[in-house]
């Protein structure tokens, strides 16, 4: 790692992008270099921080910078200086890069298209509980290099995107994870193939002595693997071996094939790393999951609410589909480039879809003639539909807010669209509080 220790010290580098990761990685670099500031929100140049270091379109044209530091959201083929960066693609970094450059330490990185954000936060928690030194970063919100009292012995947990990886040059990890691979985000990666070359990086970046834990039978993984040569150790996981443990735990969560196989990459990871039992099942007994991402909101003999606001395509809610009953499921929003419906139809006949917002056609294409579906102007408009079937049913029912799309539609993020919907249950439960988990 000691390479790589002076590649961003004492040179004329360009952050572009000042979302949270931009903004961490100005305040990082900005003491160590002389570091310059450019965003296609001009809004930006506003801000006091960035104010006097903010370039002009024209002025990054003319100049000639050392490093560029790419904020994930940028999309190369589609900003405003994309031929600027096309020319200079050997000097483009990321934060992860800049991260790894002067941190020696244990990482465990996760990378995959659904529960990258469940699995970092499921490992994080059972290594708190193991007495560990360890932070939570990447992905998952927390800025890698916004950290600070990082000591040798402190473990980091990165969610890791395709869109930092496809960037990232330097960045390594001594135990990385895949968890799954399907179509996703092929507005930006334009292909499968691109968005699967991003994720195996990884993987192929990982030196010697190094362990990768990759989900057994997922053939696009395979498929890769067999095409590739790696100097790490590739460990199968097999999802179906931790349904076992599961017995011996009482938590709610991991009653749904998605959290199991979450839970089965934990537990190779923590077998790997040589855990001790007692505290592992105590912190798995305990986890909560994360907010808007299959979680529990209401609960009783009659009625069962899970808000998945999270779900940004079809491949996120297969299991939580698989693992329910008399499901009302409520979907829609912006669909997502190349994705399909891939549920088994012996599935079918326990669902009804109601499909809500703008994009209706797309999803009408994509469950025709397997599963019942209504249309709905509104997101309101079909849960007073499906309260008004409730009602009249003796049976346990599943309202599943798992949209499968992505939330700019309507909503600033799927934060937002996962609150507006607690908002219009509580309305609908007249009074009844949300489970409180």
């Amino acid at each position: 790692m000691n390479e790589y220790r002076n590649i961003f010290l004492n040179k004329k580098i360009l952050v572009y992008g000042l979302g949270k990761s931009g903004e961490s990685t100005f305040k990082y670099l900005n003491s160590k270099n002389h570091v310059f500031l450019y965003d296609d929100n001009q809004l930006k140049k506003n801000n006091s921080l960035f104010k006097k270091k903010f370039l002009s379109h024209q002025k990054i044209l003319k100049t000639n910078f050392d490093i560029i530091i790419l904020s994930p959201g940028i999309d190369i083929d589609k900003c405003k200086i994309s031929k600027y960066l096309k020319k200079n693609k050997k000097k483009i970094y990321t934060d992860l890069d800049v991260f790894y450059s002067f941190y020696k330490n244990d990482y465990i990185t996760i990378t995959g298209t659904n529960g990258k954000s469940t699995t970092c936060q499921l490992l994080y928690e059972v290594l708190l509980k193991q007495n560990f030194d360890v932070r939570l970063i990447g992905n998952i919100g927390n800025p890698v290099l916004s950290l600070s009292n990082i000591k040798k012995k402190t473990i980091f947990v990165i969610e890791a995107s395709s869109y930092q990886l496809e960037y990232s040059k330097i960045f390594c990890s001594k135990y990385a994870a895949i968890l799954n691979i399907s179509p996703d985000h092929l507005e930006r990666h334009k292909t499968l193939k691109r968005y699967i070359k991003a994720k195996i990086k990884l993987l192929k970046n990982q030196p010697i002595g190094s362990f990768s834990f990759v989900k057994k039978n997922d053939y696009l993984i395979k498929k890769e693997i067999r095409s590739n040569k790696f100097n790490n150790k590739i460990l199968e996981v097999d999802t179906n071996q931790s349904k076992k443990f599961v017995k011996k735990i009482n938590n709610e969560y991991f009653q749904n094939n998605d959290y199991i196989e979450n839970l089965s990459f934990v537990l190779a990871i923590s077998q790997k790393l040589k855990l001790k039992n007692k505290p592992l099942v105590k912190a798995i007994s305990k986890f909560r999951g994360l907010q808007y991402r299959q979680q529990v909101i209401f609960k009783n003999s009659k009625l069962l609410i899970i808000n998945d606001s999270k779900s940004t395509s079809f491949s996120s809610s297969l299991g939580i589909l698989k693992s329910n009953s008399n499901i009302f499921w409520l979907l829609g929003g912006i669909s997502k480039k190349g994705d399909k419906f891939n549920l088994p139809r012996k599935f079918f006949n326990k669902i009804k879809a109601f499909i809500y917002g703008k994009n209706v056609v797309f999803f009408n294409k994509a469950l025709k003639n397997k599963i019942e579906f209504e249309n709905f102007d509104n997101l309101n408009d079909a849960l007073k539909k499906i309260f008004s079937i409730i009602k009249k049913k003796k049976s346990r029912n599943v309202i599943l807010f798992s949209p499968c799309a992505a939330s700019f539609d309507e909503f600033k993020n799927f934060e937002d669209r996962g609150f507006y919907f607690n908002k219009l249950i509580k309305k609908y439960l007249n009074g009844k509080k949300l489970k409180d988990i």
